[in-house]
């Protein structure tokens, strides 16, 4: 492992030893537990990511004034379609994953897959991701929108569709594990082409017995799955490995990858303006139906992603581990959710207004919970395993 390896893989919460050292085990523990309580959320992040809340907050506020004020933004937003969602919105999405997935160390991933701590993770995640949050989802939409039968089916579209772009975004900011994440994604977009079908017809049409729904499609799903894991991933791949060959590892992880960063939060605000102007009409005409929809979204982020965060601490998982999964199992494919409603439903359905707003509470109630837990790794004194 390179310098910068090392460096960007070493927890926010401990400082290394130099090799010639023997400190005090005691005094070392105390200096690590002041160090954890002195940490800074602020020193923590970068001077791009250090004031994100308010670079996303800028980003949202001019999409709904664009969105609302210029008629014709969310119309030619909307007009070209890529693989069921806007080719704007596309284009962010793919910035804003590559930059990220070419930091995957993909040369060493055959040593984790050699762990047996790799393959309880990887159970970990599934039953929080296809078991615990769908139910959760399908209970507090019944609990939220008895009345609204659209809406719910909307918000089942989206706890099923388990992320597989905004998650690598938040994980890289609250220093998460990168690799973990990655397999992690990789694992949920398989699982996505097989379950998100079935499991959306099982909730809707037979648990909720939901009337005068269609079914989803299975070719809607792959090819969203292919399209936003699989180009990035691909290129990333073809990065990584042609880049340190010709050139040198070393130039890759100091030059390239410092001068590719900023890229991915470029990406993301870019596809939030864009989200916010393409959908901003529509929310502020709608307000009532927006409330109501995001208050169960709100409740669902913050308890998947605590419940999750607080069985990671107590099973002893390190911070970066216990980030990863609970960012993973509280983050959704909105992309995916949203070309489902509007290939299954219509543009204009409820079920396409429920998915909408998904991502409009997920980005602020995501961001705001990057810097908490960011802290709350210094308040536990949360070290790595």
């Amino acid at each position: 492992m390179s310098q910068a390896q090392a460096e960007g893989h070493q927890s926010s919460y401990t400082q290394p030893l130099a090799s010639d050292q023997t400190p005090d085990p005691e005094s070392l523990e105390n200096k690590e537990r002041e160090a954890a309580k002195n940490v800074s959320v602020i020193r923590g992040l970068g001077w791009l990511d250090r004031f994100l809340a308010v670079w996303i907050l800028l980003a949202m506020i001019s999409g709904v004034l664009l969105g609302n004020f210029v008629e014709e933004t969310g119309p030619a937003l909307q007009k070209g379609k890529f693989v069921g969602v806007s080719v704007p919105i596309a284009l962010g999405l793919l910035v804003m994953m590559y930059p990220i997935l070419c930091k995957v160390r993909y040369e060493t991933l055959h040593k984790l897959f050699r762990t047996r701590a790799l393959w309880a993770q990887i159970g970990f995640s599934v039953f929080m991701n296809w078991i615990v949050a769908p139910l959760l989802m399908l209970g507090l939409a019944w609990a939220f929108l008895p009345d609204k039968s659209e809406l719910r089916t909307g918000l089942v579209l989206v706890g099923l569709a388990r992320c597989i772009a905004m998650v690598l975004i938040w994980n890289n900011l609250a220093g998460g594990d990168e690799e973990y994440c990655a397999i992690l994604v990789a694992v949920n977009s398989i699982l996505q082409m097989i379950l998100y079908a079935p499991l959306a017809i099982l909730f809707v049409k037979v648990i909720s017995r939901e009337t005068g729904t269609t079914a989803v499609s299975y070719e809607t799903v792959a090819k969203s799955v292919a399209v936003f894991l699989g180009i990035p991933l691909g290129a990333a791949v073809l990065t990584r490995f042609v880049l340190r060959r010709l050139i040198s590892p070393e130039w890759y992880e100091k030059v390239f990858l410092k001068w590719l960063a900023p890229w991915s939060l470029i990406g993301l605000l870019y596809t939030i303006l864009v989200l916010f102007a393409s959908q901003g009409r529509q929310v502020i005409h709608q307000i009532v139906s927006v409330v109501r929809v995001a208050a169960p979204l709100i409740v669902y982020f913050m308890v998947i992603f605590f419940f999750t965060l607080i069985v990671c601490h107590k099973l002893g998982y390190g911070y970066k581990l216990g980030a990863t999964q609970s960012f993973t199992a509280a983050s959704n494919n909105f992309e995916l959710a949203i070309a489902v409603a509007v290939a299954t439903y219509g543009p204009n359905s409820d079920q396409a207004l429920a998915a909408t707003v998904g991502p409009l509470i997920e980005v602020p109630v995501l961001v705001g919970l990057v810097y908490l837990v960011r802290w709350m790794g210094g308040r536990w004194n949360w070290r790595e395993t």
